[in-house]
């Protein structure tokens, strides 16, 4: 497994684990299309609302899953898989995981279509609105983009 790390602190993330009793953890396998950011940040803000995100987190938190997942559809191939989790204890930290099929041969027609200033900035948005980001590849070709986020 490979690991490609962005933070502000340098700092490697921890490996994926098993669920502890108590945590929370929302899944949602998603149509790789257009609409595909919109659905995610519509099943995913009453879960997080849930969590207790108020409505700066949420905005925070919906904006860099519509990130997340417009890169995936945009430039990767099925399947596209939102993943959600947040700790059962008090540290108010919040995973958003996109996993995609990984790379795809050609550029995504609608990237390759549009001027070089109307795309190209999520990484940076996620990057700024997280305290650590990055991608992980398996052998099977799957790629898992993750963000965590402190919902202070």
């Amino acid at each position: 497994m490979t690991c490609t790390t962005i933070s502000r602190n340098r700092q490697q993330r921890p490996p994926l684990r098993a669920v502890p009793a108590g945590e929370r953890v929302f899944d949602l396998r998603l149509e790789h299309g257009l609409l595909a950011p919109a659905a995610a940040r519509h099943q995913a803000r009453p879960v997080l609302a849930a969590w207790g995100l108020d409505e700066e987190q949420l905005y925070d938190a919906l904006l860099v899953i519509s990130e997340l997942v417009t890169n995936a559809v945009t430039h990767a191939l099925p399947p596209v898989v939102l993943h959600l989790h947040a700790a059962a204890d008090d540290s108010r930290q919040v995973q958003v995981h996109v996993s995609d099929g990984g790379p795809q041969p050609t550029p995504g027609t609608w990237a390759a279509t549009r001027p070089a200033d109307e795309h190209g900035r999520g990484t940076g948005i996620v990057s700024a609105l997280t305290d650590h980001a990055g991608t992980d590849s398996d052998t099977e070709g799957l790629i898992d983009h993750w963000a965590d986020l402190t919902a202070a």
